[in-house]
Formats: C-alpha cells, structure tokens, sequence
C-alpha cells in the first residue's frame, strides 16, 4: 500500500464521486477507479458502494477511513524523512564566506550526515545570492549581514571575524606591524560597488569614517578575490575580512588595524516561511555549530 493509494481513498471517500475526485488529485477517472479497486484487492474487503446518491462508504471503509489519514499521515513524515536525505540541495556564497573555516566545516558536516544529497555551490555577490535565493535558484547562502534584512528572508549567525587591511607589498607602510586607519586617508581604495555588497562597502566607509576621513574611491572590483589582485596590481589599498588572507597574491601584504577591531559578520539566508525538509536539516546544522563557536 502506497501514499498515492490513502489519498486517491480519501479524496473518494471525501467527494463522494469518482470524477471529482480524480479531478481534484489530478488524474484521470479510470485510472483512478483502477487505484481504489487495487487497494480494495490487497485489503481484501470492498470500500466503497455505489448508490441512487452516489458512492458511499461500505461498513468496512467507513472504518478503514477512521484510520486512513492518520496512515497517510504517517507515510507523508516518512516520504519527507526520506526526501530529506536524498536530492540536490543548492547553496550560495560570497567569495569572502568561501575562505571562512566555519562554512567548509558545516557543509561538510551536512554530507556526513545526508551522503545522498547532491550539492551544488554558486558563488556570487550579496545582492546577486540574495535575488537567487528569492527565485529558489539557492536554498541557502551565505552573506555578509547589513543592518537591514530583506522581505521574506531570515538571516542566522554564523560567524564573526576582524577585517584586515591589504597593501600593495611596495606600499610605505607595508612592513609595519599594525596599521593605525587614519594613515591610509590619503590612498585610493579599492572597493566592490555598494549595490553589490552593501554591507561590505558600508563596513569600510564607516571605518575610516571613525578614523578621521573619508575613502577616497579607488577602482571598483567585481569579486572580493579581485580585490586582492588589483591591490596587488597598485591600484589602491582596502579592508577585507580575515579569513580573505588565505588569498596569497604575489605582492600584497596583510596587516591588522592597530588600535581597535572592525568586526564583519557572516550570516546563513534562508527563506521565511514553509522550510522544506533539507533547509531545516541544514539550519539545524548550522545553528548547532553557530551555538558551539558562541
């Protein structure tokens, strides 16, 4: 006995007509008429009757419906348990939330617990995983957290790291230690545009704003890895998170930002509302891991 067989039983048993009923789960009338007279062989006893009123209950389908939504209920969870281990599930991130050990470490302990579920991985920058996600051509992703959330999209903490300042190696200050914010007032920097990564670009404005002046708007870069090379190429200098200065390209050096820390947080999107059963498995995870860090 089969899902599709309790439901076809009960749309009859709740229409009392077979042609609605097949309308209503969306098959043909025979068909249909087929299922019902096949689970009526392997449950041994008739369901249904036929009258001057239509089809009606026998005494015996009148108590097999009593139990029947109570099985296709329990067949549902055991279909969704099931789906949730197998498929494709489609993730997001932004360059920068590639290189965060927290990211490598929950997608792989999603596949140690789902091995059947296939993932897929598109990179792109906030704005693009953000519309992505809004047309379900991702499930999840990963993104730099703004201040303000988008409609219909809930957003979990994952991490938080320092933002690092990248020089080009023949930079004046390249060998210094730590960098104080306010002696790069006068160096281009090179940034992504706002629309792409507004919180990002909103992090180092604000930065160097509290240090004393206001960047000086070098040339734009259309990938957070990009950044680094055009660094490196002496187009400017910029602030990128931690976990970018795993980037090695021959002619950048990193530095921290002496005298303070500027945070930059990574969070985990996902859509509001009905959450199919392989995004919660993966927020489950996520969420675990997020409370572990904390």
């Amino acid at each position: 006995m089969e899902l599709r067989h309790i439901r076809y039983f009960l749309a009859v048993a709740e229409e009392r007509n077979v042609t609605r009923a097949a309308e209503r789960r969306g098959i043909g009338q025979p068909p249909l008429s087929q299922q019902i007279h096949a689970l009526e062989d392997e449950l041994g006893v008739r369901l249904f009757r036929r009258t001057w009123h239509g089809i009606v209950l026998t005494e015996a389908g009148e108590l097999f419906a009593v139990d029947a939504n109570i099985i296709a209920d329990a067949r549902l969870a055991i279909e969704n348990a099931r789906n949730a281990a197998i498929g494709q599930f489609n993730i997001g991130f932004t360059g920068s939330a590639a290189f965060n050990p927290v990211v490598s470490k929950l997608i792989r302990a999603y596949r140690q617990v789902y091995p059947n579920v296939t993932l897929t991985l598109a990179e792109g920058n906030t704005a693009q995983l953000l519309a992505y996600l809004d047309d379900g051509r991702v499930d999840v992703a990963f993104v730099r957290l703004g201040s303000v959330s988008p409609a219909g999209v809930q957003f979990d903490h994952i991490a938080v790291e320092p933002m690092k300042i990248v020089l080009p190696a023949t930079h004046r200050l390249a060998k210094k230690r730590r960098i104080d914010l306010s002696e790069l007032a006068d160096d281009p920097f090179v940034m992504l545009p706002r629309e792409a990564s507004p919180t990002l670009h909103d992090v180092i404005v604000s930065a160097c704003r509290e240090a004393g002046f206001d960047p000086i708007a070098g040339q734009q870069a259309p990938q957070l890895s990009s950044v680094v090379n055009l660094v490196a190429a002496e187009f400017g200098v910029s602030l990128v998170p931690a976990s970018v200065c795993q980037i090695r390209v021959e002619g950048v050096v990193y530095h921290d930002v002496a005298k303070r820390t500027i945070p930059i947080r990574l969070a985990l999107a996902s859509r509001i509302g009905a959450t199919p059963a392989k995004t919660a498995n993966f927020l489950d995870i996520a969420r675990t891991l997020a409370s572990a860090i904390d």
